[in-house]
């Protein structure tokens, strides 16, 4: 009974709507596209030419980032020249990323893959839909360990780095150092351009706005301004609104399988854009509507994705998801009960303001918080966070002029120990 049952799915229940156990024709004509585009599917688990029951669909092997690393690239052609000539002739493209993997992970894509979902993305979200189809401004400020053509932030000077209304803001490898005139180039650059879109890594987006509020400068043009490439924290949010005061969406997925998620920053109504993937939850760790996340890309000409575990983690709510983050991201207490940096900002005193922080677990029972503001935090706070926590836990604040991020160039807001 379990085998021929249809596994749960995040998107719209029309799109994955069937009958007698088969799978829907979409989902099953993706995988035949899948399978003739990728000799990897059919080494690791042949299909048959019958109709595609649930039970077939269990059965095969869901794709990990240690697969694709340790594969390599390569595995998804039948023969690897196509990608070196794909690549010289423009058709193809690449990006690397470390993803949650030890060694980085090359991502082949077609020319203009990045652009078609992300307009894709956009038509799925009420805010972004006007900007989907008609030109507009954006100015992105990308996370350093963003890199290739997707992102080409390389010494150029302004207007070199306008392509097709969008600036690429990154000049230097780490924002977190870049000197009071880089800031001045950036906030020039915001102010030329007038974008309608501010897009970026939360993080950085959040040291922007301080850099913006610091010279009284203001981007009345900015309408939406879209959190992407890492998780966000409310924190973040809220100091990014003090300098650009627009609506603010959420645009969650990854290098490797695109853009999965979009809503309403903090809303919690983050849907699937079922246009770009099939998302399969998959029940984690026995937590009540808590999921793993399976991804099937869609329309994906090369290295197209089947039942790929992202390594991401949602939460199913009335109005929508809301997602959690990375697996390695979150902690959790010795009753299995989940920490997200949902719980952690829940747990900021109302008047503690930071444009950044860390969490990190140092110890069974010790955490250190590390943030980055202009004041000092008040009195309760590391009492507040040991209490969400739980567990006997204690918890020291440290104020910082910095924080670093990782070797990949990502950043996380929870560390808890690696078991």
């Amino acid at each position: 009974m379990f085998a021929s049952a249809s596994p749960l799915f995040a998107n719209d229940p029309e799109l994955i709507t069937s009958a007698a156990g088969r799978l829907p024709a979409s989902l099953e004509g993706e995988i035949r596209r899948i399978y003739e585009r990728s000799p990897l599917y059919s080494k690791r688990f042949p299909l048959h030419s019958e109709a595609l029951h649930w039970g077939c669909y269990r059965d095969i092997p869901a794709l990990t980032k240690r697969d694709i690393v340790t594969h390599g690239h390569e595995a998804f052609f039948d023969d690897y020249r196509v990608i070196e000539r794909g690549l010289q002739e423009n058709r193809y493209e690449y990006e690397s990323t470390s993803g949650t993997t030890a060694g980085p992970m090359t991502v082949i894509m077609e020319q203009g893959w990045w652009n078609a979902q992300t307009v894709r993305a956009y038509r799925a979200h009420p805010l972004l839909a006007p900007y989907a189809d008609r030109a507009h401004r954006k100015c992105v400020l990308a996370p350093v360990g963003c890199s290739s053509n997707l992102c080409p932030y390389e010494d150029h000077p302004f207007p070199h780095r306008y392509f097709d209304g969008v600036v690429y803001l990154n000049l230097t490898s780490d924002p977190f150092v870049f000197p009071e005139a880089e800031w001045d180039r950036i906030l020039g650059e915001l102010q030329a351009v007038k974008p309608e879109i501010i897009e970026g890594e939360p993080i950085y987006l959040s040291l922007l706005a301080r850099a913006a509020l610091r010279r009284g400068i203001k981007v009345p043009s900015v309408r939406v301004v879209i959190l992407t490439y890492g998780k966000a924290s409310l924190q973040h949010s809220r100091r990014i609104a003090e300098a650009f005061p627009a609506a603010q969406v959420d645009l969650y997925g990854s290098t490797e399988a695109g853009y999965i998620f979009v809503g309403e920053a903090f809303e919690d109504d983050s849907r699937v854009i079922d246009e770009n993937v099939f998302v399969e939850l998959a029940p984690f760790r026995g937590l009540p509507d808590v999921f793993q996340l399976y991804v099937t890309t869609r329309d994906r000409q090369a290295m197209p994705l089947l039942r790929y575990h992202a390594g991401d983690v949602v939460r199913r709510l009335p109005t929508g998801f809301r997602v959690l983050g990375r697996e390695g991201g979150l902690h959790f207490r010795a009753d299995g009960s989940v920490v997200s940096p949902t719980e952690v900002d829940a747990a900021l005193p109302a008047d503690f303001a930071c444009w950044h922080y860390s969490l990190v677990q140092t110890g069974p029972q010790r955490w250190d918080f590390h943030y980055v503001a202009d004041v000092s935090a008040p009195g309760g706070l590391e009492a507040a966070l040991a209490s969400m926590l739980g567990d006997g836990a204690r918890v020291s604040a440290f104020r910082r002029r910095l924080i670093a991020p990782a070797s990949s160039g990502k950043f996380a807001l929870l560390k808890p120990l690696v078991v």
